[in-house]
């Protein structure tokens, strides 16, 4: 999928609106995250891809082709770059809300893991004399850091 611009200046006046949309759905879901409601991110995360993608697309193209732009005016691309700002500044507030949200999960999941572990009974081993030793932990655990 790619733009379909009629000259420089539609081109750019469409890179600012998908722009300026992605920057409010992306700062929406650093909202959600930030409000400990990660549900609420994915309400539109098919929305959010498929710009994303767009996105990512249409940059590589103006990357490699400079001339897409070049011919707009001034003024128009100067509000293109400070939408590209914004942008920018959002992607790094919603990294820091997911980091913290990543961070309050696995610090929940190695609690529960500790407590389920103290809760349990150890098992009783037996030592090379053949009398049972209480000190034997026969306990399984599996933590995944990535989940």
């Amino acid at each position: 999928m790619a733009i379909a611009a009629q000259d420089p200046q539609d081109r750019v006046e469409q890179l600012i609106l998908l722009t300026e949309r992605l920057t409010e759905l992306v700062a929406e879901q650093a909202a959600a995250f930030e409000q400990r409601r990660p549900q609420d991110a994915a309400a539109k995360l098919d929305e959010t891809s498929r710009l994303a993608n767009l996105y990512r697309h249409e940059s590589a193209r103006v990357r490699a082709q400079p001339a897409l732009v070049s011919a707009a005016p001034v003024a128009l691309r100067t509000r293109l770059v400070r939408a590209t700002e914004a942008f920018d500044a959002v992607l790094a507030r919603q990294g820091r809300a997911i980091e913290a949200a990543r961070t309050v999960t696995e610090g929940l999941v190695k609690a529960i893991a500790e407590e389920v572990a103290a809760q349990r009974t150890k098992g009783v081993s037996y030592g090379a004399s053949g009398r049972a030793s209480g000190d034997g932990t026969a306990t399984a655990i599996t933590l995944n850091r990535r989940a």
